[in-house]
């Protein structure tokens, strides 16, 4: 999937080798409200806390880890509590920036040092900067949806990291939104932030029960589309140009009875030639979604936006030219 940000990135590394590895003076980092050299501090500890479900639930909080992340969150008007940054760990030159967006969001600066920012990172290979901000939440009420919108609807779902791919994939296919049905998995949970570079911020996302989606959709004359490798019919004989809703549910045990057994629903499966019967959810959905999107793309071809830079491996930047071999 092109990334939107690698340019900056690019453009990072060619500005830390013109001057040195050093950053030039007018991408200081801002003055932070408050410095934690600490890893005891109790701030530390309430940020570290936050990986769990229970005290993320407790505070209304949730974690933003990395660059990518929080820039997308920005991107798309998230007010970030609190940043955490730690220059040491920087990664290119427009962080700096990124913090005074955030400062001018209403968020609270905190300089760390690396101990203790690498206390609070869940990450290997921090890159200096992790937010806390008000949990991502909504309702079908919530929804604002266009004439022909295409929404992913996602049933228990267990992993994080599939439930993050799948925001990824919606944001890819320019879905609409994401409704989640009867919850595993938590949607404010780092894991899933992460596995969305940051879409869970792009993408609205609603919580229902399945009833309540079934009703919804079925009221507003969605075509539903139900994942299941038991169905008859192909995803490519269903059309998808008007409004759809596409639903996938739960690995191990597929979507429930209410889904397949209602009339409103339509259960397709995706063709498959080998040994096994189902893909990983995120797979499919995206295979789903991308389906959608050729079948809406036809005759207008021109909505869709042009080739993204990519970095060449002396960090310079060219566009990539028709034809050509990667």
């Amino acid at each position: 999937m092109p990334n939107p940000d690698i340019h900056d990135r690019a453009r990072d590394r060619n500005d830390a080798k013109v001057f040195g590895g050093h950053r030039p003076a007018s991408a200081a980092t801002p003055r932070p409200n408050v410095r934690l050299e600490s890893p005891s501090n109790p701030r530390v500890k309430d940020v570290v806390k936050l990986r769990q479900r229970s005290h993320r639930d407790k505070m209304g909080l949730m974690l933003v880890e990395g660059y990518r992340e929080l820039k997308r969150a920005l991107d798309n008007g998230y007010r970030p509590r609190t940043v955490f940054a730690c220059p040491e760990l920087f990664m290119g030159v427009h962080e700096p920036e990124l913090l005074r967006r955030a400062r001018e969001a209403g968020a609270e600066i905190a300089e760390c040092t690396r101990i203790v920012f690498e206390k609070m990172s869940a990450r290997d290979r921090p890159d200096g900067l992790l937010a806390t901000g008000p949990q991502v939440t909504g309702t079908l009420r919530d929804l604002r949806l266009p004439e022909n919108a295409l929404v992913i609807v996602a049933e228990a779902i267990e992993k994080p990291g599939n439930l993050g791919t799948i925001l990824r994939s919606a944001d890819a296919a320019g879905a609409d939104a994401l409704v989640l049905c009867d919850r595993c998995t938590d949607l404010n949970n780092p894991n899933v932030v992460r596995a969305s570079i940051g879409t869970l911020f792009s993408i609205p996302v609603a919580e229902a029960t399945t009833g309540e989606a079934i009703a919804f959709f079925a009221e507003r004359g969605f075509t539903i589309l139900a994942a299941s490798p038991h169905a008859h019919a192909f995803h490519t004989q269903i059309d998808l140009r008007g409004p759809t809703a596409i639903v996938v549910g739960s690995e191990q045990y597929g979507l429930t009875d209410a889904w397949m057994e209602s009339p409103h629903v339509k259960p397709v499966r995706i063709p498959m030639l080998g040994q096994c019967d189902s893909l990983n959810v995120a797979a499919a959905t995206t295979i789903l979604l991308f389906e959608a999107q050729r079948q809406r793309l036809v005759g207008h071809e021109d909505r869709v936006p042009p080739p993204a830079a990519h970095e060449t491996h002396d960090g310079a930047i060219s566009a990539p030219e028709f034809g050509s071999e990667k």
